[in-house]
């Protein structure tokens, strides 16, 4: 099952970074949270890693509508976005929001995941 979108950046990591924030933030995208795995593996366990950032990011607007809709929904927020090096390579990927909503069954919050889908997709192509 393909659960994300994702695009290989010709930029180095930490640029990809940066314009991966800004291309969200464009689309309406804060970022709540900030997870560097590659520093919290080195902590916890002392291994070595490559570049992998996890960014739970949020459409302020759109989160508001799903969780009038469903209050159990914040179990599937913020939506998470990755930037992370793979053999030299760098990609940002996004999860998409249709299929992490799926499995409930309400045609209200599909449409509003679709909606989500559309803007980080546009924020991925953007990159």
């Amino acid at each position: 099952m393909k659960y994300s979108y994702t695009k290989q950046v010709n930029l180095p990591f930490s640029e990809a970074v940066g314009r991966t924030k800004a291309a969200l933030a464009r689309e309406g995208f804060g970022v709540l949270t900030e997870i560097d795995v590659k520093a919290a593996l080195k902590q916890k366990l002392n291994v070595d890693y490559d570049n992998y950032l996890i960014l739970g990011v949020c459409n302020p607007p759109l989160a508001y509508q799903a969780l009038q809709l469903d209050r159990l929904i914040g179990l599937f927020l913020p939506c998470n976005v990755i930037v992370y090096e793979d053999g030299g390579q760098v990609f940002a990927s996004a999860i998409l929001p249709t299929v992490a909503m799926g499995m409930i069954d309400n045609p209200a919050l599909q449409s509003l995941a679709l909606e989500a889908e559309d803007k980080l997709k546009r924020a991925i192509d953007n990159l």
